[in-house]
């Protein structure tokens, strides 16, 4: 693989590695202003929008790996898991897409299951 065909997957292997670390700022340099971020818990738009979303997960986190970052030139996927104070090894999928070397798009994946078992209120 070029340097060229590894862009969004080093994109977005800097992007987990910032936020897992608690380095928001980071992270959210590599967005492009107009981002959007589909996730189980809403639509989030622009650079601020997002940061609202991940920004208090983050700043949660006690610990957290990243199993693996796979990707091409135009689209990539991190696999991770987050220990919380809430929960521990707590699953999640991103898949980017980047575009003139910002993320322009992201589908957050994990189960809100888990989340509403330790917060005591599940719905049925």
């Amino acid at each position: 693989m070029t340097a060229t065909n590894a862009l969004a997957r080093k994109i977005a292997e800097d992007f987990v590695h910032a936020w897992t670390g608690k380095d928001v700022d980071k992270a959210l340099s590599l967005l492009a202003d107009d981002v959007v971020c589909e996730a189980p818990t809403g639509t989030f738009e622009g650079v601020e929008g997002y940061r609202g979303f991940l920004e208090p997960f983050a700043n949660s986190l006690i610990g957290a790996t990243v199993i693996d970052v796979l990707g091409n030139d135009t689209n990539a996927a991190t696999v991770y898991t987050t220990d919380t104070p809430l929960l521990k090894d707590f699953r999640g999928i991103d898949y980017f897409t980047v575009e003139n070397g910002r993320i322009t798009r992201v589908i957050s994946i994990f189960d809100m299951l888990p989340m509403a078992q330790a917060r005591g209120n599940i719905q049925h």
